[in-house]
Parts: C-alpha cells; structure tokens; sequence
C-alpha cells in the first residue's frame, strides 16, 4: 500500500495547477483533502474521549480531555506554527521551481524536527505534574492526567515527525496523501482504544498507548512518502541536517506562527483554568463541547492550510494577482461553511453531546455553551484566512502581534480581572466573541493599508 501511494505522487506535472488553475477550483482540490484530514485528525482525538468516557466515566473524562488536552494541543499548536516556517519556504521555493532551496528546506526541517522530539519530550514527562497543579485541574482527576500525559509525551516524536512529512508535502500541493495516513492511523486508534481500554482494561494509559502507537505508525507511512518520491522534496536519510541560513529563515518566518499558537493555546489554558474552577461537571461538559466544536475549527485551519500554499506557492512564482484572488475567493467559501455549521451546531448539535457522555448535568452544560458560542463563529473567519495568507507570503510578525493584543491578551485580562466579579460560565465564554471581533477589525485594517500585499502591490514584484 505504501508503495503505490507513494508511486503515485512521482508522476510528474506538465504544469503547477496551483499557480496555473482556475483560482477557485484549485482552493478547493486542495481543501478538501485537507479538510477530510483534519476531520480524521479530530476523529483520532475524539475517539480517546468518546471510549474513554463511555467506559471510564466523567472523571476519567475530564482527565484526557480537560487540561491534559489543552496542553498536547498547545505543545503540538507551537510546533506546527514553528514548523510552517519551513512549509512556507518549500512552496514558495516549489512554486519556483528551485529544487535545490527545496531539498535544503526539507532536510532542515527533518533534522530539526527530530531534536525538538526529543526536548519537548523530555520536559513534557519531566513539568506535567506541575503544570496541572498550577492550572487548578480538579484534585480528583490529576493522577489519571499525569499517567495519560506522561505516555503521550513518550510518542512525541513520531507526532512531530508525521506533522513534518505532512507539512512538506501540502506545502508542494500534495494534500491526499496525509490524509490516506491519517485515515489508516485514525482507524488503528480506535480499535486500539478499544482494545486497550474496553478489553484489557489500561484505564487513561490504554487511551495514550493506542494514540502515540497510531502517531507512529502514520509517522512511518509519511516518511516512507517522502523517500520514495523523485519530484524536488524528495528525502534522503544520509543529507539530514541542519542548514544554519535555512533553519535562520525558516524560524523568522515560522517562529511568531508558533508564538502565536502558544499564545491562543495559554490564553485557552487559562480559560480552562476558569472552568476548573467550576467543577468537575463543567470540564467534562466543556471536553465534550470542544470535541464537537472542533468540527467548526476543522473547517476553517483547512481553509487556511490551503490558503497558505495557494499564497506561498504564487508568491514564489510572482503571481500576487492570483494571491489576492485566492483570498477573496476562500474568505467567501469560508463565510458560507462557517455559517452552515454554526446553524447545524445550535439547532442539532445537542444530540451529539449522548455520544461522550450520558451524565445529565454534563448534557446541559454543554448545550449552554454550544448555543452560547454557535452564533459568532462567524467572527472568527478572517483572522484565519488574512493570518493564512500573509505568512504565505512571509509576513508573519505583525499578525502574530495582531493575535498577541487583540486575542490573546485581552482574554486574559478578561479571565484574570471581569471573571472573578461575576463568575458564571457565560461571562468565560463571552471572552471569544469579544477578543474575535476586535481582532477581525485589525486584520482586516492592516492587509487593505499596510501589509507586505499592499506594497508588492504598489511595486509590482514579489520578494524571493
């Protein structure tokens, strides 16, 4: 199997579709393997929390998906972001057609990759138990997070690895086959859950050992890829290494997207922390809500993962009319969906809350804050594509700045000084809609007058 997907992406293009197609057409091709891999990723963290809380009740529900959740997608969210300084570099060098900038790229990327595997393993096992205990998580619930965390930091580095290969081979326009691996592992995670946890009974550290075991397996499938391949990102084990001026840029470009992502990720921790501090009923029922939430959330990092290469890849070829021309054409694409599911979400999405749990309290939590949040997703629409499309271009600190103030800090002076006035679940919610609002305004405000597309714009050309 693993031969043929990779047989299959060695045949040559007469032309790049992305930099030559129809604007729309080509936004969609890409988006929706994306968007079906995304899907398949949020099923494989799903499917912990669904079996873990079928099986293992609301305790040990609350210890995978609660804090212990928040904190895996702040650690991966910092190395995606920082990684995407690298997937920039790739399609931009792709789109024109510079292989040996590609190979240098990939090869960098990979190395480094690899150490930081191995060092946010090593403090991910070493700082968890603190890190709970400083965010409030429930006292009942903190060994069963400190086990699951624990196993999960030993995976880290075949988690990094796929999200790597992944990265590399959206960013030359091959979006399928992450999504044929996360398919494969997705699949293995369940059955492994449920073996681990529903037969053999391992508790929170069956859930973990069947994550990172899938983690490594869609590692392997990705590395294979890339190795077979004979187009410019191909990967050689003996040339991975680290390219000093190349791992320089990619950190300029990728190291404010990861500060961002850690960013969202503390302020969201800090939210959780608000939550803790309502009780164990109130986590489970917002572990379960974020699950289902995050079918929103799929759709739009899907339209800005394909926003980033479309804009890197016609950047590197010189094309920012069609750069411009993709931004318009996802943000009304992105609009709609958003819309739909917001819809979907507060009129249907209840019923999906008997999937995770079938405690009472927790049911009715959840849908006050699925009907809370519901109605201003669509707030959040041009943070994603605006942020998308100007670090493809390699314009990333001043949206991380943007983010930094209008999001993140604001959120946390709402958490930290109006919460404790009036402490009610939705006076923590109430801190999206405002932080998405303002923040939309200054994006919006910075790409029309002063981003890197205004003066490319003003000049003609695009910086290589």
């Amino acid at each position: 199997m693993l031969a043929q997907m990779a047989k299959g992406g060695n045949q040559e293009k007469q032309e790049n579709q992305i930099t030559e197609g129809v604007i729309w057409q080509q936004l969609l091709i890409f988006f929706f393997p994306v968007l079906l891999g995304t899907f398949f990723q949020q099923l494989y963290n799903a499917a912990d929390v669904m079996i873990v809380g079928r099986f293992l009740g609301k305790e040990a529900l609350s210890a995978v998906g609660g804090t212990a959740g928040m904190l895996t997608h702040v650690v991966v969210g910092f190395f995606v972001g920082l990684s995407s300084g690298a997937a920039v570099l790739v399609s931009q060098y792709y789109g024109a057609k510079r292989p040996e900038m590609v190979g240098y790229a990939v090869h960098t990327f990979m190395a480094f990759s690899m150490i930081m595997g191995v060092a946010i393993m090593i403090l991910g096992i070493w700082l968890s138990p603190w890190i709970l205990v400083v965010m409030g998580t429930p006292k009942e619930v903190v060994g069963l997070s400190t086990v699951y965390l624990r196993i999960y930091f030993l995976g880290t580095i075949g988690n990094l690895l796929y999200n790597t290969g992944a990265s590399i081979l959206r960013a030359v326009g091959d979006s399928k086959r992450p999504l044929y691996f996360l398919m494969i592992s997705c699949t293995s995670n369940i059955l492994l859950d449920l073996l681990m946890i529903a037969v053999l009974k391992l508790g929170v550290a069956g859930a973990a050992a069947a994550t990172i075991l899938s983690q490594l397996m869609s590692a392997v499938m990705v590395m294979v890829t890339l190795m077979r391949t004979k187009d410019m990102h191909h990967l050689e084990w003996r040339k991975i290494g680290i390219d000093r001026r190349m791992l320089q840029r990619m950190i300029r470009i990728g190291f404010p997207s990861g500060l961002q992502a850690v960013m969202y990720g503390l302020s969201n921790m800090i939210i959780q922390s608000g939550i803790n501090s309502l009780g164990t009923d109130t986590v489970a029922a917002w572990t379960v809500y974020t699950k289902i939430e995050a079918m929103v959330w799929m759709l739009t990092s899907s339209f800005g993962i394909a926003i980033t290469t479309f804009a890197g890849q016609n950047y590197g070829a010189g094309k920012m009319d069609r750069v411009r021309g993709g931004v318009r054409s996802c943000m009304g694409m992105m609009i709609g969906v958003t819309i739909v599911m917001s819809v979907i979400i507060y009129y249907w999405g209840g019923h999906a809350l008997w999937w995770f749990t079938s405690d009472p309290e927790v049911i009715r939590i959840g849908i006050v804050m699925m009907r809370y949040l519901s109605r201003v997703y669509v707030a959040y629409v041009a943070i994603e594509i605006l942020s998308g499309a100007l670090r493809g271009v390699g314009d990333s600190w001043i949206p991380m700045m943007l983010s930094f103030g209008g999001v993140c800090l604001l959120r946390v002076l709402w958490i930290l000084f109006v919460v404790p006035v009036h402490r009610t679940i939705r006076m923590i919610l109430f801190s999206y809609p405002m932080t998405w609002t303002l923040t939309t305004g200054l994006f919006i405000g910075y790409y029309l007058l002063f981003s890197r597309m205004r003066i490319v714009k003003r000049t003609g050309k695009a910086e290589n």
